[in-house]
C-alpha cells in the first residue's frame, strides 16, 4: 500500500466529527440533556442516584462497544455517546457529592489530575492529543475516557462554582459562556488548537448543565420553570433534529482528519507561546471574579438561608407550616426525619444518610403537588429539608448541627 493509499484509508476510518460551530452546538446541547436527564431519572421517577448510575454504566458500555465496532464516523452513534457519557460522567461526581460526602473542591482535584493523566499516557504513547487523529482503537479508548473524565470534571468544577459563590441558574450561565468565547477569540490568534479545543471541551459541561438548570429551576428560583422532564424533551428533540441534519448534509465529516484545526498560521510556537500568556491571564481573572463573588453576602442555593435556623419573621409554629398539605404526606416526612434524627443521635452516620436520602426522593416527588397548596410553607420547608440533607451530608459531619437541623425540620412538620 503507498502513502497516498495509507492516507486515504485513514481519512475513512476518521471516528470524530470536524471541529466547526454544528459540534459546539450540539456539544452543549448533549451537556444540557445530560444534567436535565439524570436528574429527571434519579429524582421525579425515584430511581436512585446508585441505580440510576448502574442502569446508565451498562448503557454506557453498550454503547461504546457499537461506537468503536465503526470504522468510520456515523453522526447518530457518536452522538448518542457523548450524551450517554455526558449522563454517566454527572452520575459519578454526584455520587461522589451527594452519597460520600466528597467536597466538591475534592473532586474537582482529583478530576482534574485524572485528566491530566490520562492526557500524559495518551500523549505518550501516540505522540498526539488532536481529535483529528483518532484513526485507530487505542487513541479512540483515550479519546472517549478523557471526554468521560472532562464530563465529570466539568460537572465538579460548576457544582463547586456554584457553592462558592451562590449564583443563581441565569447568572450562572454567563461565566462558562464568556470563557469558551474568550477560547474561541484565543484560538482565532494563534493559540495551540489542541489545548484550546480540550478547554472549552471542559467548559461545555457546567455551561449546558447551567443551561439545564435554568431552564428546570423554578421561576421563583430564576429559573424558567419548564421542569427537568419537559427540558430533557426539548434537548433531545433539538439533538435529534441537529443529528438528522449532518447525516443528511455530511457538514461536520472531517476531509481530512490530519489537517489542523486552527484558522490562523500553524506551527507558529511565538504565537502559540504568546498566545498562552493571554489563558493565563483569562485564567487569573476568572479566579479573581470567583474570589470576588465568594466574598459577598450570597445563599449556597436558592432557598438555603441557613435553612436549619429559619428567619424569624417566619411562623414555625409546630403544624402551622403544613395546615395546608395532606396530614399523610406530613406524617411520612416527619416518621422519615424522626428515624434520622434516631440514627445520628446513636452514632450510626452511614444508616442516618442513607435514611435521610428517602427524605429527600419523597420531598422531590411531591414537590409538584405540595408546592401549589402553599408556596410559602412549601418554601420554608424546602430550606429546612435543604438544611438537614446538608449537615447529614457534610464531609465532616457535627452531631450537634445535625440534630439542631432535624429537630428544627420536624418541629415545623408539627
Amino acid at each position: 500500500m503507498t502513502i497516498s493509499e495509507v492516507g486515504q484509508t485513514r481519512r475513512l476510518l476518521s471516528k470524530v466529527p470536524d471541529v466547526t460551530v454544528w459540534f459546539w452546538i450540539i456539544k452543549i446541547l448533549c451537556t444540557t440533556v445530560g444534567e436535565s436527564f439524570a436528574d429527571w431519572i434519579n429524582t421525579s421517577l425515584g430511581v436512585g442516584l446508585n441505580l440510576t448510575a448502574l442502569l446508565f454504566t451498562v448503557i454506557l458500555a453498550a454503547v461504546l462497544i457499537w461506537q468503536m465496532r465503526l470504522d468510520r464516523y456515523v453522526p447518530f452513534v457518536y452522538w448518542l455517546t457523548v450524551v450517554v457519557l455526558s449522563v454517566t460522567g454527572t452520575l459519578y461526581t454526584d455520587i461522589l457529592t451527594d452519597n460520600l460526602s466528597v467536597p466538591l473542591a475534592v473532586s474537582t482535584s482529583v478530576f482534574a489530575v485524572a485528566l491530566v493523566v490520562v492526557f500524559g499516557v495518551w500523549f505518550a504513547r501516540e505522540r498526539t492529543l488532536s481529535i483529528h487523529s483518532i484513526v485507530t482503537l487505542p487513541r479512540e479508548l483515550f479519546y472517549w475516557l478523557a471526554v468521560l473524565v472532562t464530563f465529570a470534571l466539568g460537572t465538579a468544577v460548576g457544582d463547586w462554582t456554584l457553592e462558592v459563590t451562590g449564583w443563581g441558574p441565569g447568572v450562572s450561565v454567563l461565566l462558562p459562556a464568556g470563557l469558551i468565547v474568550a477560547i474561541v477569540v484565543g484560538w482565532r490568534l494563534g493559540a495551540n488548537a489542541v489545548l484550546s479545543f480540550w478547554l472549552a471541551y471542559i467548559l461545555t459541561r457546567p455551561l449546558g448543565a447551567n443551561l439545564g438548570d435554568w431552564f428546570a429551576s423554578p421561576t421563583d428560583e430564576h429559573g424558567l420553570g419548564v421542569g427537568t422532564a419537559l427540558t430533557s424533551v426539548i434537548f433531545l428533540a433539538a439533538i435529534l433534529v441537529t443529528v438528522i441534519y449532518l447525516t443528511r448534509t455530511r457538514r461536520d465529516v472531517i476531509a481530512d482528519p490530519q489537517r489542523s484545526v486552527a484558522p490562523a498560521a500553524t506551527d507558529n510556537p511565538l504565537r502559540e507561546r504568546i498566545m498562552l500568556g493571554y489563558y493565563a491571564i483569562v485564567a487569573i481573572l476568572a479566579g479573581s471574579l470567583l474570589m470576588w463573588a465568594a466574598s459577598q453576602p450570597h445563599t449556597a442555593a436558592a432557598g438555603e438561608e441557613d435553612s436549619a435556623n429559619p428567619p424569624a419573621s417566619v411562623s414555625t409554629t409546630p403544624g402551622s407550616a403544613t395546615s395546608h398539605f395532606p396530614a399523610g404526606e406530613i406524617a411520612k416526612f416527619r416518621t422519615i426525619t424522626q428515624d434520622t434524627l434516631t440514627k445520628v443521635q446513636a452514632g450510626q452516620q452511614g444508616e442516618a444518610k442513607a435514611r435521610i436520602k428517602d427524605l429527600e426522593t419523597a420531598w422531590d416527588e411531591d414537590e409538584a403537588t405540595l408546592k401549589p397548596m402553599d408556596k410559602s410553607s412549601w418554601t420554608l420547608l424546602d430550606g429546612q429539608i435543604d438544611g438537614a440533607l446538608k449537615s447529614v451530608r457534610a464531609s465532616k459531619p457535627d452531631t450537634a448541627t445535625e440534630t439542631r437541623a432535624l429537630t428544627t425540620l420536624l418541629t415545623t412538620l408539627g
